[in-house]
């Protein structure tokens, strides 16, 4: 078979086989793509802290396992102001026989049962803990402890002492500190016991896994402002009696706070050592006491 091929007015005869081996052969255009010019891989660390660098803290608020460039951990620091965000100042006070603890009763809703809301919890018959801060966190925070010390007394036969509960707090807020999949408890909390070898003891553990005994010690909105009343009354280390630990207690609470309080408003908890069972004090308790506070000033 032969094809008739007009090129430049020229007749040619050709082949069919020819014919399709030029075509063959003609070189084919393809429709041109932009191409992105080539860019220099990211370091690592510069493409991390570029990150980082969005948002508010710097970015490093949004990692609770990341150390600012200061090496402040934001989400511990942030823990701290969510127990200042209840509203509520918590003081405890030792003496030379009893442990005293005293926080406000807030109770949000009026439709609320008030003996539902409390910030004091019996964690064994003779340890108390005060938590102060975000009360969900609180409750979890009570059960556990309440197993570890159950399972204390099991294996050892004896209760758990009050810094063994601290410290076992303390070591259980600082995980929290420590993995990308927790957050830190909003709660500080105050644990108070009698001791067998030291008498009473009062321990403060706080979100950043720190716990160490005290003379004296506040929590919550206005702690400082507390702590700073609490140095003037225990200058000299003084030896409360157990009316005047649990009076110094109430009355630094009110002081700091500018205001006279009603028994309903506040919680006492309280640990003797002639009588070493944690104890929630009655209204007339604390009115008595109330009363006492008014009578002196």
């Amino acid at each position: 078979m032969e094809v008739e091929i007009d090129a430049l007015n020229q007749k040619s005869t050709v082949s069919t086989l020819d014919f399709f081996v030029a075509l063959s052969t003609k070189p084919i255009h393809h429709s041109r793509r932009r191409r992105r010019p080539p860019q220099a891989p990211l370091n690592s660390a510069s493409s991390f802290r570029a990150k980082m660098s969005r948002g508010s803290g710097g970015g490093y608020d949004r990692h609770i396992t990341i150390f600012s460039p200061e090496g402040r951990l934001f989400q511990v620091e942030y823990a701290f102001k969510a127990v200042k965000a209840a509203g509520i100042t918590s003081i405890g006070v030792r003496g030379k026989d009893s442990i005293c603890v005293v926080t406000q009763k807030k109770v949000p809703d009026k439709l609320l049962d008030q003996t539902s809301v409390t910030h004091l919890f019996p964690i064994t018959k003779y340890l108390g803990l005060l938590a102060t801060g975000m009360t969900a966190d609180a409750r979890t925070l009570v059960q556990q402890a309440r197993n570890e010390a159950a399972e204390f007394r099991f294996t050892n036969g004896y209760e758990m002492p009050v810094d063994v509960l601290a410290r076992w707090i303390a070591d259980k807020s600082q995980v929290y500190t420590q993995h990308a999949y927790m957050r830190p408890l909003g709660v500080v909390a105050m644990v108070l016991g009698i001791d067998d070898e030291y008498g009473p003891q009062l321990y403060k553990c706080d979100p950043a896994g720190h716990y160490f005994g005290h003379k004296a010690t506040s929590a919550g909105l206005k702690d400082q402002e507390a702590i700073n009343f609490l140095e003037k009354k225990m200058k000299g280390d003084p030896s409360f009696t157990y009316e005047e630990t649990v009076q110094t207690a109430i009355s630094a609470l009110q002081s700091v706070l500018q205001e006279d309080f009603k028994a309903t408003e506040i919680e006492v908890g309280v640990v003797r050592k002639d009588n070493p069972e944690f104890r929630v004090l009655t209204t007339e308790e604390i009115d008595e006491h109330l009363t006492a506070i008014s009578e002196r000033d």
